[in-house]
């Protein structure tokens, strides 16, 4: 039987863990080791379940998404904490399509939610930035788009191969994605959503998005909304990041602008994603990928899956714990307490240990003072 809707703010969760491949088996122990430490200091529970889904598995049983498994992590679990997928030994990475893609779609988590958030003006590539000036939100539809897999080949390894790739949009995928950017913004008091496609190109399927978002924003009179081509929508994100408080788009372009919006912010290390059903089991990722050049090293970045910890706390309505995981990644960025990819020395266990204390202060999860 299906549990009910998770009930945000409960004292009490329960969590699959799937480290998954590469540098995603280094980082998820140490968000871990971050999770229990904060949830030790505020008297929360927390378990754990780890599923060994992953490469090793593929390769030794031929087992990528094991039967049963969606259903079980829908019934019997709160939310998913994803390390990575790839390995260099499954050349095709059919394994990662199918646990990865494999959740989001069966387990309909069309939102995915990508926080852009520059922690320290010296990480950005753009001068003169500081960190007021970078951070917002990017929604991308999560379970439709190019990414359904509609298409395939005629004539395949002949010089007249033909290969067709559908692009599909539904009307009800297309307006909860938007819906939910509107809601997000007026939840957390933001006043811009601007959304992207390309309908000047894809005059069938953006044509679509086009009508649903001149509709749902009439409902939000509130907020400033605006469309902006993606190519547009590249160009004056690094021109200038501070006019965007909202993002939405399909799953290919926000695919793209999310990456791009992670580098403005500092790389792929520090960025966080969650792919998100209001209110059902939910996964929650860094999205640096495996990493198989520095796998085995102890130098993997850790705060983008703290990062994504915070967010699947917040995701569970423990909102105390997921500021406390934030400000720690924070104090840890401006101490300069980190790995070599963003200058520092420090090797990921030491990153985890370091956070894993902070968090343990009672301080961390105070309620931030207010500003006069």
């Amino acid at each position: 039987m299906q549990k009910p809707p998770i009930r945000q703010g409960g004292s009490a969760a329960r969590v699959a863990v799937i480290p998954g491949d590469g540098i995603g088996k280094e980082v998820t122990p140490e968000a871990l080791k971050v999770l229990k430490a904060v949830s030790a200091a505020t008297g929360r529970s927390m378990e754990f379940v780890e599923f060994d889904w992953g490469a090793d598995k593929f390769l030794r049983e031929g087992v990528s998404l094991p039967d049963g498994a969606v259903e079980m992590l829908r019934d019997q679990f709160d939310a998913i904490l994803f390390g990575a997928l790839g390995d260099p030994r499954v050349p095709s990475n059919q394994h990662a399509a199918d646990i990865l893609l494999g959740l989001r779609f069966k387990l309909d988590l069309y939102v995915n939610a990508r926080p852009v958030e520059l922690l320290h003006q010296r990480l950005t590539p753009l001068l003169g930035r500081t960190e007021k000036d970078i951070r917002l939100m990017v929604f991308r539809e999560n379970t439709e788009g190019l990414y359904v897999g509609v298409g395939g080949f005629f004539k395949k390894g002949t010089a007249d191969e033909i290969a067709v790739q559908e692009d599909v949009n539904s009307r009800k995928g297309v307006e909860r994605i938007i819906r939910f950017a509107f809601e997000y913004a007026q939840s957390k008091g933001l006043k811009r959503v601007c959304m992207s496609d390309k309908s000047n190109a894809m005059t069938f399927a953006h044509d679509l998005w086009q009508r649903v978002f001149k509709l749902v924003r009439q409902e939000y009179s509130g907020i400033e909304s605006r469309h902006l081509y993606i190519d547009t929508l590249a160009m004056e994100i690094v021109r200038d990041p501070s006019l965007f408080d909202v993002i939405v788009t399909c799953n290919l372009f926000g695919d793209i602008i999310s990456d791009l919006g992670a580098q403005l912010a500092g790389g792929l290390g520090l960025a966080p994603s969650g792919n998100i059903h209001p209110g059902q089991t939910s996964l929650f990722e860094p999205v640096h990928g495996s990493a198989p050049n520095i796998a085995g090293k102890g130098i993997a970045n850790p705060l983008g899956s703290v990062l994504a910890s915070a967010m699947m706390l917040e995701f569970l309505g423990w909102n105390m714990e997921a500021v406390a995981l934030n400000r720690a990644v924070k104090a840890a960025v401006h101490e300069n307490f980190v790995t070599p990819d963003l200058g520092g020395t420090h090797k990921t266990v030491e990153v985890g240990d370091w956070l894993a204390k902070l968090v343990s202060n009672a301080s961390m999860t105070r309620p931030p003072t207010q500003s006069k």
